[in-house]
């Protein structure tokens, strides 16, 4: 049996959620949050990808509730190019990430994680764990 870790991606304007999978590609956790003011964030994701041992992403593309595509998801695209022409070989898994940022804002507050500048902190590592479960319950 071959194992495969992911890394996934919670694509945003201003931030970038980042999380992991286990080394078995079992179980998503959040890893961390990139602020795109402050860091150059295709450069960060490549050094995660290297400390990571993958070339595995999974980015969630932004969809409107009726299922089509808007600005927001040709920026995540654009993204992904940039990605590419920077990491040789990315292996690139698109997840639908419709609500993830609601469901991930709703954990925190079961959690007691309050005050908006506490979860701005984490929500988008646990959108991007969100993302990624998603998308490693489906392959199971």
């Amino acid at each position: 049996m071959s194992f495969k870790k992911y890394l996934s991606l919670d694509v945003g304007d201003v931030r970038i959620g980042v999380a992991r999978s286990d080394i078995m590609g079992m179980l998503a956790s959040p890893l961390e949050v990139i602020d795109r003011k402050k860091t150059k964030a295709v450069k960060r994701v490549a050094e995660l990808c290297k400390q990571e041992n993958t070339k595995s992403l999974v980015v969630g593309i932004p969809k409107s509730l009726d299922g089509t595509e808007k600005r927001q998801a040709e920026k995540v695209r654009e993204f992904i190019g940039k990605l590419q022409k920077e990491i040789e070989g990315l292996e690139i898994f698109e997840v639908d990430e419709r609500l993830t940022t609601v469901s991930a804002d709703r954990i925190l507050t079961e959690m007691s994680v309050k005050g908006a500048i506490e979860k701005r902190k984490v929500v988008d590592k646990v959108a991007a764990a969100i993302i990624l479960q998603t998308f490693l319950d489906m392959k199971k």
